[in-house]
């Protein structure tokens, strides 16, 4: 929903936009710390590049993809009715005035969200994922991927007219992007592990997990406290640009995010205990972004007990979605981006219908979250792997065994993240 701001309203739109990459911050040191030492520095430089390569790709291609709600778009129709299936706004941002337009705010917050999205894959793929392979890889994402289904829910798109053209509700509802950011980067993360296979020493020959813990779980939790304010301001600025939400509804957004990640954070210490005899610490971590990941689609509809549930279904998820990962399917997910991405942003789209008033009491919200979430398991996965499967066959994106053996750090950079400790090998695991 594409809605006129006031100056001021334009003002405290942007100063939260530029909070967002504090979001980015948190993922990147959560990545860097839930993976090997040897291979710390190459997960930060790795974050960083995806950005810069996503933000340049975006400029370039995404956003005309992307456009926003009301802009051009090109259509079909169906049942006499038009369906808007892709943007047509104009390359390098050609045209668009970089000022406190609602336009201008969608693309700097969208720059920013893409950004997001990208690091996600990049805790899947740690410590055997190629440099250039990510760089590549990101670029689909932020090419093609990302403003094709972002567009559908937040430029105009098809599953945003369900509404209007079905009278399903409000139509799709994710006011902060829980399937866009969250649910697309989840994806896009399974479909690295498929492509990248399991670390070197992760499974035994009959198929048994063997832990291979992160190395600076301290990190990991700093990363946390950065992604809270950088997801406060995510969320508000959503609801400010794509919910039509006015600035006063920005302190339930807060209450509502800080809720859902303190519950889940909780539930996924009740359930390690359980489970384990003691929390663990980086399970316990990924279940305080998973609920900050769930409030995302519903923050500005959710009365403040129900961002609690939302967020304690969530960090229940985490930990045995994780299990079920390892045990059952044989996945390796080094810092957990499918259980905490792709299933609690499922999870947070489905609590739009279950547990907020997002549709106003109108029927019909339920088939249009459910054809949402169709999409990104029926189209958005199979693209994605498609796209990395074909990238995969033109430019391999696994390390060589001997770069596993040495470390991302030494093979791709040429030096340590830590060069004056003692960098373990793979001696203590099971051959």
């Amino acid at each position: 929903m594409n809605v006129p701001l006031s100056e001021t309203s334009a003002a405290f739109c942007f100063l939260l936009i530029l909070l967002v990459p504090l979001a980015g911050a948190g993922l990147a040191l959560i990545n860097s710390g839930l993976g090997r030492s040897r291979s710390a520095a190459h997960a930060m430089l790795a974050s960083l590049c995806v950005v810069s390569v996503s933000a340049i790709v975006y400029l370039i291609v995404g956003f005309s993809w992307q456009g926003a709600a009301g802009g051009p778009a090109h259509e079909f129709v169906v049942g006499a009715k038009a369906w808007n299936w892709i943007g047509a706004e104009p390359l390098f941002l050609r045209g668009l005035p970089l000022d406190f337009s609602p336009l201008s705010l969608i693309f700097l917050l969208q720059m920013f969200s893409v950004g997001s999205a990208a690091l996600i894959p990049l805790s899947s793929g740690g410590d055997r994922w190629r440099l250039g392979a990510m760089c590549a890889s990101t670029a689909l994402l932020a090419g093609w991927t990302y403003p094709l289904f972002a567009h559908w829910v937040w430029g105009g798109g098809w599953l945003a007219q369900l509404g209007a053209n079905y009278g399903l509700g409000r139509g799709f509802v994710d006011a902060g992007g829980s399937s866009t950011i969250q649910a697309v980067g989840g994806l896009t993360a399974l479909s690295i592990t498929w492509i990248l296979g399991p670390r070197r020493g992760k499974f035994s020959a009959e198929g048994i997990p063997v832990a291979l813990p992160g190395h600076n779980v301290v990190l990991v939790l700093l990363g946390c406290a950065l992604a809270w304010m950088g997801w406060m301001a995510l969320n508000s600025a959503g609801a400010i640009l794509f919910a039509g939400s006015g600035l006063a509804r920005c302190v339930l957004v807060a209450v509502n995010t800080t809720l859902a990640a303190a519950a889940s954070g909780l539930a996924t210490v009740v359930v390690t205990r359980i489970r384990f005899g003691r929390p663990d610490a980086s399970l316990s971590a990924n279940g305080w972004i998973a609920g900050l990941v769930a409030s995302s689609a519903a923050a500005p509809f959710l009365k403040p007990a129900a961002a609690i549930v939302v967020g304690g279904v969530a960090g229940i998820l985490v930990p045995l979605v994780a299990d079920a990962l390892e045990f059952r399917l044989v996945v390796d997910d080094p810092g957990g981006a499918i259980s905490v991405h792709a299933v609690a942003g499922l999870w947070g789209v489905l609590s739009v219908a279950l547990l907020s008033d997002a549709a106003g009491g109108t029927n019909g919200q339920w088939l249009a979250q459910i054809m949402g979430i169709a999409t990104l398991l029926g189209f958005v996965l199979p693209l994605t792997y498609g796209l990395n499967w074909l990238l995969n066959r033109i430019h391999h994106q696994r390390v060589e065994r001997e770069g596993e053996l040495q470390g991302m750090d030494l093979f791709e950079l040429g030096g340590g993240a830590y060069p004056e400790f003692e960098i373990h090998g793979d001696e203590f695991l099971q051959h």
